[in-house]
């Protein structure tokens, strides 16, 4: 199985500090859909982990964020893709939990979900949190500029870590 882990927020939509609360928000970055949609056709399965605080925080309810991932599967579908499983942290940075980026629990979910081992899959990011869930489950760290990425890559990056200017640039860098 060729498998390919993105995060959300800053990856394949626009990010926000003030978070992403409402389908109206939820805006794709340029090129992201087509990337998807791209990989999919060429065989690869595209899973998603991302880091949704924002419900604890109370800003937006779980059927808002299911909305969203809906939209998502239907503007990849719409272009001839398919979209793997998504899987999110609700909690907030305090509670504890396994699953919130640094921590890898949503990638081990992943890899569970497909029966697979995630050595050297590429998980991509545009946060050292992100960069940090994939080391810790062996995976290849991979940062995208967009989002929150120039700044992450101004703080310093793991050795290891491939850097791409969007996601749109990784899907040519595969297929």
């Amino acid at each position: 199985m060729k498998l390919l882990i993105l995060d959300r927020d800053g990856v394949i939509n626009y990010d926000s500090d003030a978070y992403i609360k409402t389908l109206e928000e939820w805006v794709p970055i340029p090129g992201s859909v087509e990337a998807i949609a791209q990989l999919s056709k060429a065989g690869w399965t595209v899973a998603v982990a991302t880091n949704q605080s924002g419900i604890a925080r109370g800003y937006y309810p779980l059927t808002t964020l299911e909305a969203m991932h809906a939209r998502l599967r239907e503007l990849v579908a719409e272009q001839g893709g398919v979209v793997g499983h998504i899987v999110y942290c609700p909690h907030g940075p305090d509670e504890g939990c396994d699953c919130r980026k640094p921590k890898p629990g949503m990638l081990r979910a992943i890899a569970e979900y497909y029966q697979v081992n995630l050595e050297g899959v590429w998980f991509v990011g545009d946060s050292s949190g992100d960069l940090q869930a994939a080391l810790a489950v062996g995976a290849q760290p991979v940062l995208v500029k967009t989002g929150k990425g120039e700044r992450t890559l101004e703080k310093g990056v793991p050795q290891n870590t491939l850097i791409f200017d969007d996601l749109a640039a990784i899907a040519r860098a595969l297929i």
